[in-house]
C-alpha cells in the first residue's frame, strides 16, 4: 500500500482528500494543528486501521516515521477572517512550513503537491486566468500576507523541483465549496447559507458585480487525484470556469433556501478580487479533466450539510468572530 502524508487533514479540503486517499487504498497519515480545522471532519476515519494522525504544527520541524509516497501540503487559513486574524502563522504555514515538507519529501524521495491558489493571480488584469498569467498582487496589503505565502510556496516548490530533481506538483486551487465547510469562514458562499437559515438580510460587499466561480469539492479532489499521479510539474488551475456575479448568486441562494431575505449592501474589502474565473485548458489537455457536478446539484448538497448543523452551531457561528 502506498503511504501518503496530507497536512491540513481536519480541514474542509483535507478531510475530504484524506477520505478520497482511504478510499483508493493508501495508507493516510493526516496531519494537522488545528488552529483552524476540526476533528469532527475526520472523526470516522479514526477506526481504520489504514489512518493515523498527528497533532502538528508544519512551521515546526516535520518528522514522520517509516516510508513515504506522496504528501499533500493543505495546511495553511484559507479564508480572509482567518489569515487577516492570524497573519504570521498564515505566512509561517506557506513558508517555514513548505520549507520543511519539501525537505521531508527529499528525505523520503517522496511526491510533493502543494495546495496555491487563484490568489497568487490578486485583482486580476487578464480574464479569465491562464496558469501563464503572473498576477496583479498588492504585497503589503491585508491580503498579502495569503497571496505571498502562496506565490512563496510555489518559488521554493519549483525550486527544488529543478535543483534538487525532486518529484513536485502545483495546484492553484479556485472558489471550491461543499459540505464541511466552516459556516464562519468569511467565504461567500457559507455567510450567505448562515444567513438565510438564521433569516438574517445577505450581506454583499461592494456592489455585487463582481464575479466568483465555483467548484464543487468532489471536482476538485478528482482533479487533485490526477494532477498527484501525473508527469507534470508546472502549475494547474483547478476550478469550474461557470461564471457568476455575487448579486446572481445571493439570488440563487435565496430561492434554493426558500427564504425571503434581502440584499444589503457594505463596502469592498481592500484588494477584494473584481473577476475571479479560471483557464482551465492545460487541466483538460493534461489531466483530461473538467467539472462535472453543476451548481444546482453541489449547492443543494451542501445547504442540505448547513441545515443538518444544529441551531447551537449556526448561531455560535455568527459570533466566533466578532
Amino acid at each position: 500500500m502506498k503511504r501518503i502524508l496530507i497536512t491540513g487533514a481536519a480541514g474542509f479540503l483535507g478531510s475530504h482528500l484524506c477520505d478520497r486517499f482511504i478510499k483508493e487504498g493508501f495508507k493516510v497519515v493526516g496531519m494537522d494543528n488545528l488552529i483552524t480545522g476540526d476533528l469532527k471532519n475526520i472523526e470516522h476515519l479514526f477506526k481504520l486501521e489504514n489512518f493515523e494522525f498527528y497533532n502538528h504544527d508544519v512551521s515546526k520541524f516535520v518528522h514522520v516515521p517509516g516510508d513515504l509516497d506522496y504528501i499533500l501540503h493543505f495546511a495553511s487559513p484559507a479564508s480572509p477572517i482567518d489569515y487577516l486574524k492570524i497573519p504570521i502563522q498564515t505566512l509561517k504555514v506557506g513558508s517555514l512550513g513548505t520549507h520543511n515538507l519539501l525537505g521531508l519529501a527529499k528525505a523520503k524521495k517522496a511526491c510533493m503537491l502543494i495546495a496555491s491558489t487563484s490568489e497568487v493571480y490578486g485583482d486580476p488584469n487578464v480574464h479569465p486566468q491562464p496558469e501563464t498569467y503572473w498576477g496583479n498582487v498588492n504585497p503589503v496589503g491585508p491580503r498579502g500576507v495569503y497571496d505571498e505565502a502562496k506565490r512563496f510556496q510555489e518559488a521554493i516548490t519549483m525550486a527544488y523541483h529543478t535543483f534538487h530533481g525532486l518529484d513536485t506538483k502545483i495546484v492553484r486551487i479556485f472558489n471550491t465549496y461543499g459540505p464541511r465547510m466552516r459556516l464562519n469562514d468569511g467565504r461567500v458562499l457559507p455567510a450567505f447559507i448562515g444567513q438565510a437559515l438564521r433569516g438574517e438580510d445577505l450581506t454583499i460587499f461592494g456592489d455585487g458585480s463582481q464575479t466568483r466561480s465555483f467548484c464543487y469539492v468532489d471536482d476538485l479532489v478528482e482533479g487533485i487525484y490526477r494532477l498527484l499521479l501525473s508527469d507534470y510539474h508546472q502549475p494547474v488551475n483547478i476550478g469550474n470556469p461557470s461564471e457568476i456575479t455575487i448579486s446572481q448568486f445571493a439570488e440563487e441562494i435565496i430561492k434554493l433556501t426558500g427564504t425571503n431575505q434581502k440584499v444589503i449592501y457594505k463596502d469592498l474589502p481592500v484588494d477584494d478580487p473584481k473577476q475571479r474565473q479560471p483557464d482551465i485548458t492545460r487541466a483538460r489537455e493534461i489531466l483530461n479533466w473538467e467539472p462535472k457536478v453543476s451548481r444546482e446539484e453541489g449547492l443543494k448538497i451542501t445547504y442540505d450539510y448547513f441545515r443538518s448543523l444544529s441551531q447551537e452551531e449556526l448561531y455560535k457561528s455568527k459570533h466566533r468572530f466578532e
